[in-house]
């Protein structure tokens, strides 16, 4: 269901925070374009504001400034691979559910934006503050995660540790698939990506246990 449809159906309440979503993705969305047309750094709010058909202040209600409307685009990723990691089931062990959280996001078009935004932004350090925040904030969610699975007892070191490793490893894939990929957004490219964020999960499992090499025939 579309934000539209499910609007007709929802309470007052529910569809004031259904307008809010769709205007803060039309904000995204309008920063992103303008960051293909323009490189980072070369538009403003003011530039935001009227390619998305809002006002000045009203930017200004859901963002503070343009990279922080970028780098929403990163939260949303993050936000979805949190909520899917939630899903998973109490027992499991958190890095099997890390790799399935990732792998629940099926459709490899779900890291376009995030694959998007990477790419035109990597080689600029306007955006650092901002990305790390986002990046900051998923770190803090995981470290909830892992309190929360393991009640505690693995102790703070352990969940900031693991926290902050399944982020560096996020992190690895996007640099090692963009030095493979380039700015190349195709279908093949994007399950790339995907595929490189799962087996970086799956290295971090194992204890980074290197492949071994196959056997060549004599």
């Amino acid at each position: 269901m579309n934000i539209s449809a499910a609007g007709a159906l929802a309470s007052p309440a529910s569809r004031r925070e259904l307008n809010k979503a769709a205007t803060r993705q039309n904000i995204t969305e309008a920063a992103l374009g303008l960051l293909r047309a323009n490189g980072p750094g070369n538009f403003t709010a003011e530039d935001i504001a009227e390619a998305a058909g809002i006002s000045r202040r009203t930017f200004f209600n859901y963002f503070n400034s343009t990279d922080a409307a970028l780098a929403a685009i990163t939260h949303g990723f993050l936000d979805n691979a949190i909520q899917q990691l939630r899903l998973r089931p109490a027992g499991e062990p958190i890095m099997e559910s890390a790799q399935a959280a990732l792998m629940a996001l099926a459709d490899p078009a779900a890291v376009a934006p995030l694959a998007e935004l990477f790419s035109l932004t990597s080689e600029s350090a306007l955006m650092s503050q901002s990305e790390l925040a986002a990046w900051d904030y998923c770190r803090e969610q995981i470290t909830g995660v892992v309190r929360e699975r393991t009640s505690g007892a693995a102790g703070d070191l352990y969940a900031h540790a693991l926290a902050g490793s399944v982020i560096a490893c996020g992190k690895a894939a996007l640099e090692t698939w963009f030095r493979q990929w380039g700015p190349d957004l195709s279908a093949e490219s994007l399950a790339a990506l995907r595929g490189q964020l799962i087996d970086a999960m799956a290295l971090l499992g194992s204890g980074f246990t290197a492949p071994q090499p196959s056997p060549r025939s004599s």
